[in-house]
């Protein structure tokens, strides 16, 4: 993609410059969380120096918080495509919120219902819909997984949701295959019983366009950390659900949508964060396209452009490691399912476990993760633990000339 800007793009993050050994540190931990450009950290820093306060109150400094509560909301909004900016809802990350969500829920089913789950899934989207089913004394049922390319086996789709389910959760992208799942598709079939449908979209988030009025969701969580911002989880759901579902509160906390689900004094210097994240995917799209769209229609236009991009160097990642003897790739490598796959890539070599591989990497100063990511059932599934897998990830500012050079030295490390 000769067109595509990564120069100005890597410029705008200081942290990518780092030096260990003498070597320029390679960054492919992504998927456990990204790097920050500039913007991100100055506009942490002008909020804590400048603008540091609690909410509700007529002075200068409680007025701008407000006011930044309520900008950052709307620039998520834009980011995951919904239309109502009180749909969006700030916690300390994606797995607390599910929790909230999953136990405000289960105030609202019984033991004739049943919860569908995913083999593929990071336990944040497994673990507190099992504890809900428990809770409410409903029945969980289990969608498995193909373990020749991770995707999901339809057929246990088909036999999971019936008109028993009230909740299905799924991923809209697996952080350790790196399989993208048809979440569509999930979300037409569980409506048509009138179940509802939570959506995992961390890992998907900073590589491809989220619309959860095309997805057809009913709520879906994502993390700023992911996506070049600060450690905040985001979940949006739709607006007459968050207003109905029992949550727990103090009795001085607000009813309204969405503040009565946003317990305590909230991370107001990481909302700033997030919305300077927002606005540097949507720089990358004015950037592409000129001035003058809106920063949904920016943020459109940067993510095609980033998935073309990223896309482009996950498979030359993958042929790459298709050149190492007894290295095994656990996903899609069927170049003809590109579309299905997110730029994680996740392998095991049996001559060294994926900690020591990884170890051996972090000398050379390549940043990857080892183990099993939380997507522990998957793990498992594949046969695969205590050790897990190596993984590595590619986001929008990574290269074509450091995958090579990832190659090179990883094919020197197995011999």
């Amino acid at each position: 993609m000769s067109d595509y800007p990564i120069e100005q793009i890597r410029s705008r993050f200081p942290g990518l410059n780092r030096q260990i050994n003498g070597q320029q540190a390679i960054f492919f931990d992504g998927p456990g969380g990204s790097q920050s450009p500039e913007s991100v950290g100055d506009a942490v820093k002008h909020y804590l120096l400048h603008q540091n306060a609690n909410v509700g109150m007529s002075f200068a400094t409680s007025k701008e918080t407000d006011e930044l509560i309520e900008e950052t909301m709307r620039a998520c909004a834009d980011l995951i495509g919904c239309d109502d900016h009180r749909e969006i809802v700030f916690g300390q990350n994606m797995t607390s919120l599910t929790i909230q969500l999953a136990s405000a829920l289960s105030r609202t089913w019984g033991p004739n219902d049943e919860v569908v789950v995913t083999r593929s899934d990071h336990d944040a989207n497994v673990r507190p819909w099992v504890l809900a089913a428990q809770w409410s004394g409903a029945t969980v049922r289990w969608i498995d997984i193909d373990p020749a390319d991770c995707t999901l086996r339809v057929e246990t789709i088909e036999e999971s949701i019936n008109e028993n389910t009230v909740m299905v959760a799924i991923g809209a992208a697996s952080n350790f295959s790196g399989t993208i799942n048809d979440v569509k598709g999930i979300c037409s079939k569980a409506h048509s019983i009138d179940a509802e449908v939570f959506v995992d979209a961390v890992h998907y988030a900073p590589h491809g366009l989220i619309d959860v009025g095309a997805m057809g969701c009913d709520y879906l969580a994502c993390s700023s950390y992911k996506f070049f911002g600060t450690h905040q989880g985001i979940l949006w759901g739709r607006f007459d659900r968050l207003g109905e579902l029992p949550v727990a509160k103090l009795r001085v906390s607000s009813e309204e949508v969405p503040f009565r689900w946003m317990t305590g004094t909230q991370g107001h210097e990481s909302m700033a964060g997030t919305l300077a994240a927002i606005e540097h995917l949507a720089w990358l799209g004015r950037m592409l396209s000129g001035e003058g769209m809106s920063r949904r229609e920016a943020l459109s236009v940067a993510f095609s452009a980033i998935e073309e991009y990223e896309r482009e160097l996950c498979w030359k990642m993958i042929e790459g490691l298709q050149t190492i003897d007894g290295l095994k790739i656990w996903g899609i490598t069927d170049p003809s399912m590109k579309q299905h796959r997110a730029p994680t890539v996740s392998f095991t070599h049996p001559s060294m476990t994926a900690e020591k591989i990884g170890a051996a990497l972090a000398e050379q100063g390549i940043f990857a993760w080892a183990g099993n990511f939380y997507a522990l059932e998957l793990s498992e599934a594949l046969g695969l633990e205590p050790e897990g897998a190596l993984r590595v990830g590619i986001l929008h500012y990574n290269t074509a000339e450091e995958i090579d050079r990832f190659v090179d030295e990883l094919s020197g490390i197995l011999g």
